[in-house]
């Protein structure tokens, strides 16, 4: 029964996926963006080849301020905001940009939902 209930702890943590599988996919390296957070932040994020560019790292932003993370994928999939339950379709070669505004505090990953790629996380605060 214990068991049972830190599978599905862990379940819940990681999200979409394992954490394991979510947090070390090749070309993910999480590099921290130094400096505080951005008054307009912006990403723009390409995959290509299962590789994201620029490695996924951290996106800082000021609690109440709006973030737009634009995403070109060479492949189909689904971008996911995590927390904030935004997702958006993803086309081959076709940008789609995710709009909303930080209204919630802490790290919100944002992967993709076949491929279980990690884009970056958003560090409201």
């Amino acid at each position: 029964m214990r068991r049972a209930a830190v599978v599905v702890a862990c379940a819940l943590v990681a999200g979409c996926g394992p954490l394991s599988q979510t947090h070390h996919v090749p070309g993910n390296s999480h590099e921290v963006s130094t400096g505080s957070p951005s008054a307009r932040p912006n990403a723009e994020i390409t995959i290509a080849g299962g590789k994201v560019s620029p490695p996924s790292g951290w996106l800082e932003v000021a609690k109440g301020r709006p973030v737009s993370i634009t995403v070109t994928s060479d492949v189909a999939d689904e971008v996911h905001v995590h927390g904030y339950d935004i997702e958006a379709e993803l086309r081959p070669g076709v940008p789609v940009t995710v709009r909303f505004t930080a209204d919630l505090t802490g790290v919100f990953e944002v992967e993709t939902h076949r491929s279980k790629l990690v884009l970056t996380q958003v560090a409201v605060r």
